[in-house]
This record gives C-alpha cells, structure tokens and sequence, in this order.
C-alpha cells in the first residue's frame, strides 16, 4: 500500500475528504518523527512501539575487495509489534 491508498482508505473509512485525512496522515508522522528525534518511545497500544537505538561505530568488510571499512556510529529506528496486530495478521 502507498501513501495516496492510505489516504483514500482512510479518507474513506472516516468519513473526510482526501485533503484532510492526508492532512491528518502527515500530522500523525510529524509527531512521530519529532517524538522520535527527541529520543522517546512511542507506544500506540495493540498496535506496536517505536524507539530509537543506538548502533556503535565497527569494523566491516567490502565484499569486492575484502577491504577494511570504518561504519560510523549511528542511530536506528526499531519497532516491536504489538498483540492486537500480531493476531490479525496471522
């Protein structure tokens, strides 16, 4: 599904006009983006949980040369499934 199938669904199921629910949509991500960046956990219940982890810097390989190259440190997005969606995909 793209962003515009997630907006007529929406759009749709809520009843809006496609103007607002993508208005809605690009709200709920900014406020996700912007708890993300600050470092807290957001839970939305049944659904699942995104945070922020850190990956340490290491030492990797080029698989064409073999060669030593240097992987920055950085920080990564994870996100946990929750049970309510668990269970409906399966």
């Amino acid at each position: 599904m793209k962003k515009t199938e997630l907006i007529e669904a929406v759009a749709t199921n809520a009843g809006l006009t496609k103007a607002d629910a993508a208005r809605a949509i690009d709200a709920t991500f900014d406020a996700i983006t912007e708890a993300l960046k600050k470092g807290e956990k957001l839970t939305l219940l049944g659904f699942g949980t995104f945070s922020v982890s850190r990956r340490e810097g290491r030492t990797g390989r080029n698989p064409q040369t073999g060669a030593a190259v240097k992987i920055p440190a950085r920080n990564a997005v994870t996100f946990k499934v929750g049970s309510q969606l668990k269970k409906a995909v399966n």
